[in-house]
């Protein structure tokens, strides 16, 4: 097994960011590393996969998976039948989503299989682009993706609150949502309109699961389920077969397929999490949940000390999977500066000046008072985030006192 890591190599801000806080914990910062919480990379469960040892070990002969082709009779012609096997089998244990009478179509990633979707809702076209829409705060690669595209077929339409023009559209349904965690439904709502459901958090770990999932169609992700974003795959479950058969057109011209050794580490992986999930001992799900519950405890201690940051709030709902009232616990932060820190004008120019680097509330159609931290990092890195944001907000409230 191998392992690799990463270099950071964004640089401190360009623009300096100066207010009545400079003579707190900047100062003793000069050799602390960055924090990279701007990105939702999986690493805290790296632990648990390594107490795992050999039991999701994979091998592969130098003449295994040679083949563009797995099964031509099938839709999607490059997926993999044990990943098919594994999808269905895990979905049916956690009870988050209906299979049954469905295509699952597998992707490079969540990501190509958005556009692939976008592609499969809007050919062979129109007179003019159908419009894209999701609910402010959105998921900040939409806008950013489909602009990207330059696409004749599509373009980005904006918020989905303040969307009013006629005619066809997409909207994009993150639930629970990137980047606050909260529980969405459509807002649009017109008969002309087709939706996009992006399920990649609708887990044990993150959210109770209250319901199957039951949309025409739903996107998931290998890296948000099991935390191996290396991996790349992620599958769409989709109720239509001619939307099927174009994602996969889709994805057959972007990539000629997906990798067949990902999608069988895939399935072994999901295939293990299934049978441990249905055991009495330690599971995957159990185990996130408990990381990701003991973070937002953490979280929450320190920001119920201060008067400059607040969270959004959770309520507690039944979970089907384990059978208990709880809280959802999602995988980013979406941590805003009240109106006691006035001198914060853009939160993620304050914050990259302590060397903590998240993701500003303006890309995700909000206002910069909000940032979005990722919850998913390693140990050390999160601890290091809290202590800074204590010191920071030590440092407030001594100036505060000070004036």
């Amino acid at each position: 097994m191998t392992s690799m890591t990463m270099k950071m190599t964004r640089d401190e801000p360009a623009v300096p960011h100066t207010s009545r806080y400079e003579n707190g914990t900047k100062s003793n910062l000069c050799s602390a590393p960055f924090l990279p919480l701007s990105t939702g990379d999986p690493t805290g469960f790296k632990p648990f996969w390594r107490s795992v040892g050999d039991q999701c070990k994979v091998t592969f002969d130098s003449c295994d998976y040679m083949s563009y082709l797995t099964d031509v009779g099938n839709v999607c012609w490059f997926l993999e039948k044990d990943l098919e096997d594994a999808i269905r089998q895990l979905h049916r244990t956690v009870g988050n989503a209906v299979t049954e009478d469905r295509y699952i179509v597998v992707g490079t990633g969540s990501t190509q299989l958005f556009q692939a979707a976008l592609y499969a809702l809007t050919s062979p076209g129109g007179p003019e682009p159908v419009d894209v829409v999701s609910a402010v705060p959105y998921y900040s690669a939409y806008a950013e993706g489909v602009n990207f595209l330059r696409s004749g077929l599509f373009k980005w339409g904006g918020d989905a609150y303040t969307f009013g023009k006629e005619g066809p559209y997409i909207e994009l349904v993150t639930m629970p949502n990137n980047p606050d965690g909260q529980v969405r439904d459509p807002v649009v709502n017109r008969y002309e309109g087709k939706l996009i459901h992006d399920l990649a958090y609708y887990w044990p770990q993150y959210t109770p699961i209250t319901s199957q999932a039951d949309y025409d169609l739903m996107l998931f992700t290998f890296s948000k389920s099991m935390g191996h974003a290396g991996s790349r795959i992620g599958w769409a479950v989709v109720k239509d077969r001619e939307v099927a058969i174009k994602m996969t057109k889709f994805i057959e011209l972007n990539s000629i397929g997906v990798s067949r050794e990902s999608q069988h580490r895939a399935a072994v992986i999901l295939g293990a999490v299934s049978d441990s999930s249905q055991s009495i001992g330690d599971n995957f799900f159990r185990y996130g949940k408990g990381m990701m519950a003991e973070r937002w405890t953490k979280l929450k201690e320190v920001i119920s000390h201060s008067k400059a940051f607040s969270l959004p709030k959770y309520i507690e709902e039944y979970c089907r999977f384990s059978c208990e009232d709880t809280e959802p616990h999602p995988a980013f932060a979406w941590l805003k500066s009240n109106d006691a820190a006035a001198d914060i004008e853009d939160l993620e120019i304050f914050l990259r000046g302590y060397k903590i680097m998240a993701r500003g509330g303006s890309l995700f159609g909000s206002n910069p008072k909000h940032v979005r931290v990722s919850m998913l990092g390693d140990e050390e890195t999160f601890n290091l985030f809290l202590e800074r944001l204590s010191s920071i907000q030590d440092t407030i409230i001594d100036n505060e006192n000070s004036i």
